[in-house]
């Protein structure tokens, strides 16, 4: 389980760093471009690993509803729309704003699931992120 939580925590941070690179090429270029590139290159990557692996349809992938492929539209929606909000906001806001959106899309998937736990708690952590994120905004000297 450590393990697991490890990658999970990695994942987050590279989270961060992918929207720092993909802000910066999208203020020299644009935040489609940025994402087209983004996606381009994570293309290339997956090929990659797949000819290696030697395995790139996985069984039972044809049977899949439509909305099973509705991650990668919004895959794009989240690399772009990070990519230009970063420089308007700042990495630390943009990243507590994205970590309070995936945490109430979450608790919201959670709930309609059913899946156990308290669902005033889980609302109660979100609340505490966007606490968290306002609190970093108000405190401190301001830069001019």
């Amino acid at each position: 389980m450590a393990t697991v939580v490890l990658l999970a925590f990695v994942a987050g941070m590279l989270v961060t760093l992918s929207r720092q690179i993909n802000g910066r090429l999208a203020a020299a270029t644009s935040a489609l471009t940025s994402s087209f590139w983004n996606h381009a290159v994570g293309l290339g990557v997956l090929v990659a690993y797949t000819l290696v692996a030697g395995r790139f349809w996985p069984e039972g992938a044809a049977d899949a509803p439509w909305y099973a492929w509705a991650g990668g539209v919004a895959g794009v929606v989240f690399v772009a729309g990070g990519s230009w909000v970063i420089h308007r906001l700042g990495a630390a806001l943009t990243s507590g704003l994205l970590v309070a959106g995936q945490m109430l899309s979450g608790v919201m998937m959670d709930l309609i699931r059913g899946t156990e736990g308290s669902g005033p708690m889980r609302f109660a952590g979100v609340a505490l992120i966007l606490l968290g994120v306002w609190m970093s905004r108000r405190g401190g000297p301001r830069r001019e």
